[in-house]
């Protein structure tokens, strides 16, 4: 079975990418900034260069493109998995994120702050028939996160900030197995194997962390600033119901196919408890802020994430089933042998006039998977490229409102998944196919943002 985390088309990983409107208007180069209460994600220690209280609330409407093509299967057996569908689009055509953060100025050196964005967001879904379908066939995650920070300036140069959080997500999958052991490879008029069946798993859990930053003010022209956010593991619990799907497999389901092992079946219940445990990954930026002028900001930013976390996965069901070894299992293992990685972002500001900016940045999204034979269907990242432009225009001291456009170049890649389990010793529960498929993608980002000053 694939894991829950979806193939992020916004940011490396299966990060969402953005969770400021101001900040993405600059490729997300200008956590030094500190110039509203979205601060809070990027570096909360900027809290305490805001005047007074503050709301910023942000929405990303999110047009991803994930379209694959020349898709092929084979049994570990050497017969070709039979299907209609090679190829097609396996995003949605928009989707939004809502991000809220608050700032209360409880005194001179002491700000608190709440946060609630999305990390992490993403849908998935192939053509039930697809060659892919034992590998992939529907993916979905929503995280929401509620972050209470409170940050301290501890000098006119120097503030520090601490946060937690706490993470919800919720979390699903269709994948398709073959009952059959590719024994009988035919398929029915809707284009699946006779003996095909799909399990729907979903799942959710509360994850917890924390976050720790420090802003330095060199100078009246010049900061710097670290973030640190850190990891966070999730044990996602819920249900997986299996459903035949071949004309076979309808047949001889409730007998054999949907009866645990001690009743004579193979385990594929109709109904039962399933879990997977993954772990969020930490990241550290160090970023800055120059002013040029009293016109020209520019930004920078070099992000670490330590996507090596994502080093295993395992999703266990509640009853053991028979393998195609014909031994017993209730997991499936997947070892994805990610990378760490960075990103490194530019962007700058010109005021234009009194109430108007304008804003641009480019960054470089380095992508975990090393290589086509590491890169899952379930995620097939790889390497990106930020262009963002925006603006922002001050209504009055209280209002003012911002808006970006980001297009995503993603470049093109291949997976080639072996069906062959890199671990011998692990018995796993899969169809244990091999199979390849080419990969283009790229995403359009529009963000609106409210920032209210009391």
């Amino acid at each position: 079975m694939a894991v829950f985390a979806m193939p992020g088309v916004q940011a490396s990983g299966y990060h969402f990418g953005t969770q400021s409107v101001s900040a993405q208007s600059t490729a997300n180069s200008s956590a030094a900034e500190a110039s509203d209460a979205s601060t809070l994600f990027y570096n909360p220690a900027g809290l305490t260069k805001l005047d007074g209280h503050e709301v910023s609330a942000s929405i990303n409407f999110v047009a991803p493109s994930v379209k694959y093509s020349e898709a092929n299967a084979i049994y570990n057996g050497g017969t070709e998995v039979t299907t209609s569908s090679r190829s097609g689009k396996i995003t949605q055509d928009i989707v939004f994120a809502p991000h809220l953060y608050g700032a209360y100025k409880v005194n001179e050196d002491i700000t608190a702050g709440l946060g609630v964005y999305v990390p992490f967001g993403s849908e998935t879904e192939y053509d039930r028939d697809s060659a892919l379908r034992y590998n992939l066939n529907k993916t979905e995650l929503t995280s929401i996160a509620v972050e209470p920070v409170l940050a301290y300036k501890l000098n006119e140069k120097h503030s520090i900030a601490v946060g937690a959080i706490a993470q919800h997500s919720s979390a699903g999958l269709r994948k398709y197995a073959d009952w059959g052991a590719s024994a009988r490879p035919n398929i029915d008029t809707n284009g699946l194997g006779i003996l095909d069946g799909h399990a729907e798993v979903k799942g959710k859990d509360w994850g917890f962390g924390y976050h720790l930053a420090w802003m330095w003010d060199i100078n009246e022209n010049t900061r710097v600033g670290i973030n640190y956010r850190s990891h966070i593991k999730h044990n996602l619990k819920g249900n997986a119901d299996w459903t035949a799907d071949g004309v076979v497999a309808k047949q001889i389901y409730a007998q054999t196919i949907g009866q645990t092992i001690e009743n004579g079946g193979t385990g594929y219940v109709p109904h039962e408890k399933a879990s997977l445990k993954i772990t969020t990954p930490e990241s550290l930026s160090v970023h800055g802020l120059h002013r040029i002028s009293s016109k020209w900001n520019v930004f920078g930013d070099v992000t670490w994430t330590r996507h090596s976390r994502f080093n295993r996965a395992e999703l266990k069901f509640e009853n053991p089933k028979r393998t195609l070894s014909g031994q017993q299992s209730n997991q499936t293992v997947i070892l994805p042998n990610w990378r760490n990685t960075y990103k490194v972002a530019l962007g700058a500001s010109y005021q234009v006039n009194d109430p108007l900016q304008v804003r641009f940045g480019v960054a470089y999204d380095q992508s975990p998977v090393r290589k086509a034979q590491e890169r899952l269907v379930t995620m097939p990242d790889s390497n990106r490229i930020w262009y963002s432009v925006g603006a922002k225009y001050n209504l009055n001291k209280k209002h003012a409102f911002n808006i970006a456009y980001s297009h995503i170049h993603i470049q093109n890649a291949n997976a080639i998944v072996s069906g062959q389990p890199s671990n011998a010793a692990v018995t796993t529960v899969d169809s244990n196919v091999s199979s390849f498929a080419r990969y283009k993608s790229r995403a359009n980002i529009l963000g609106l943002q409210y920032n209210y000053k009391f």
